[in-house]
C-alpha cells in the first residue's frame, strides 16, 4: 500500500482508507496517504515539509497542494508541489502540474500544463 515514497524517511501521519469517501476539503500537516476518495481539495498547512501519496484506486476531485506529491490514481484539479512530484504508471492528472522536480513513469497521463516552480 505504501509502495512509492517521495523522499527518504517520509512518514504517514494520516490515512484515508480505500473504503472511505470524504465529502469536502482535507487540510493536514505532515504526511497523508489516500487510498479512497476525497471529493474536495487536499491542502497541507503549517510550517515544515508535507507529503501526499495517492494510491492506484485513489481519487482527489479538486486538486492537491503539498511540498511533495506522489500520484498513482486520479487527480481532477491542479497538483502544486514546491518539492518533488512523482507520477506512477496509473497516474491521471486532469489539471496543471506545478513542481520543483518531477518524475513520471511510462503510462502517466497529464491533461494540462507542466509548470516548474523556481526555488
Amino acid at each position: 500500500m505504501f509502495n512509492r515514497d517521495v523522499r527518504a524517511g517520509s512518514r504517514v501521519d494520516m490515512l484515508i482508507s480505500a473504503a472511505a469517501v470524504v465529502h469536502g476539503d482535507v487540510e493536514f500537516s505532515g504526511g497523508l496517504h489516500i487510498e479512497g476518495k476525497v471529493l474536495g481539495a487536499v491542502r497541507a498547512y503549517g510550517p515544515g515539509e508535507s507529503s501526499v501519496s495517492l494510491g492506484e484506486a485513489g481519487l482527489i476531485e479538486r486538486g492537491v497542494v503539498a511540498t511533495h506529491v506522489v500520484v498513482n490514481g486520479i487527480v481532477r484539479g491542479d497538483v502544486q508541489a514546491t518539492g518533488k512530484v512523482a507520477l506512477g504508471p496509473g497516474a491521471r492528472v486532469c489539471g496543471n502540474v506545478h513542481y520543483g522536480t518531477i518524475e513520471a513513469d511510462a503510462g502517466a497521463q497529464i491533461s494540462g500544463r507542466l509548470i516548474q516552480v523556481k526555488p
